[in-house]
């Protein structure tokens, strides 16, 4: 069936693009295919589309696992502003009420609903594997894969029930998709998904638009940092911070030296972050403060600047972090101020937790120690 599909078309159809970018058309004519396939693909470089299109091409419902409610909710909405069926998209997440659900699975199996997203959380939930037995399934998409793996940057224990309850649900094929993962996490999201022999599609990780700089944190990085973005004026950008305590200052911080900025992070109640995300998103203010809870799925194009106040605490998820900058591909200028104390407060932070976590997170720290104090080209390590 899937040889008949002109895929220029149905993109230009289902979504005004001309064309595919990278490896798009050859990964959608995999999954087609009835073939398992996992997508390393940049922050930016087109992921979603990989499962969103063949999901109005093929019979059924397509289940997406995705963490994120946030993304969601705007893929959602993305994927209903192309459509006239409103039923064509749904998700189940915990922020959903019994009425909402019951409609979710109403137009579900009147067979409107091409895509479902489905928080890990709520896949586990015996009454949504048993509602799941009774849907025609045409493939399930492991969004953010990299959170099954304790080398990733963001494990999350549920990632690791996933394959079971497809077992349970239906075997189909499996799409899993990241934008960071070395090798080791590649073989344990595999593994863990019972997809080793899945079709890999890698695409290149190099972004010439974006500048990497490390500079040395010292007492005054508060007005470091006010006199950078007054020199970037009417650019947006993000900061992000390890601490909320430090998100909610240094918003202030700015606020009160005349920069339109507000914060962001995962202890403020859902209202307040929708706002503040969405005025960042249509530039009611420049800078966004934040931890790192936010940018998963924020696609805003034109982000110019992207500052960590602190290290972070892996390369990987700096480098997806640093990825939110010039997605347009214009100038991006990432900027890192580094003292060592820092990482020291990291290793203090890590002392609780098992054993094996804590070796996992000194290699990631050291890693990501090395990268600072190097001298050679940034982009190249």
């Amino acid at each position: 069936m899937a040889k008949e599909v002109n895929l220029t078309e149905e993109l230009k159809r289902n979504f005004g693009f001309d064309t595919f970018k990278g490896n798009q058309e050859a990964i959608i004519r995999n999954l087609l295919a009835g073939k398992d396939t996992f997508v390393l693909m940049p922050t930016g470089g087109g992921k979603s589309l990989c499962y969103q299109l063949p999901s109005l091409i093929l019979d059924g419902t397509a289940i997406v696992i995705s963490p994120l409610i946030a993304l969601m909710k705007n893929q959602v909405d993305a994927m209903r502003n192309f459509s006239a069926e409103d039923g064509v998209a749904h998700f189940i997440n915990s922020s959903l009420n019994k009425t909402a659900i019951d409609q979710v699975k109403t137009d579900i199996l009147s067979g409107k609903t091409k895509l479902l997203y489905v928080a890990p959380e709520s896949l586990t939930k015996e009454e949504n594997i048993d509602f799941l037995k009774q849907v025609n399934v045409s493939f399930y998409a492991v969004d953010e894969a990299h959170c099954i793996s304790e080398w990733g940057h963001d494990f999350r224990p549920e990632y690791r029930r996933i394959r079971p309850i497809i077992n349970e649900i239906g075997v189909r094929p499996v799409i899993a998709l990241t934008a960071t993962a070395t090798p080791k996490v590649q073989h344990d999201i595999q593994k863990n998904l019972g997809m080793l022999e899945a079709t890999v599609f890698k695409s290149s990780f190099n972004r010439p638009n974006l500048y990497y700089e490390v500079r040395p944190k010292t007492a005054n990085i508060d007005k470091d940092i006010i006199k950078y973005i007054k020199s970037q004026e009417g650019k947006s950008g993000i900061i992000y911070c390890l601490s909320r305590k430090k998100v909610e200052e240094l918003a202030e911080l700015l606020q009160v030296n005349g920069i339109r900025a507000l914060p962001y992070h995962a202890g403020m109640d859902s209202a307040t972050r929708t706002q503040n995300q969405d005025a960042f998103l249509l530039e009611k203010i420049d800078v966004i403060v934040a931890t790192i809870a936010f940018g998963m799925g924020i696609d805003k194009p034109d982000v110019r600047y992207v500052i960590h106040y602190d290290i972070p605490k892996s390369l990987e998820g700096y480098y997806q972090e640093t990825g939110r900058a010039g997605r347009d591909g214009g100038e991006g200028q990432c900027i890192t101020f580094y003292i060592n104390k820092d990482l020291q407060k990291l290793e203090k932070f890590m002392q609780g937790k098992p054993i094996a976590e804590q070796e996992i997170g000194k290699q990631l720290l050291l890693e990501t120690a090395a990268y600072a104090e190097s001298s050679l080209c940034r982009r190249k390590i």
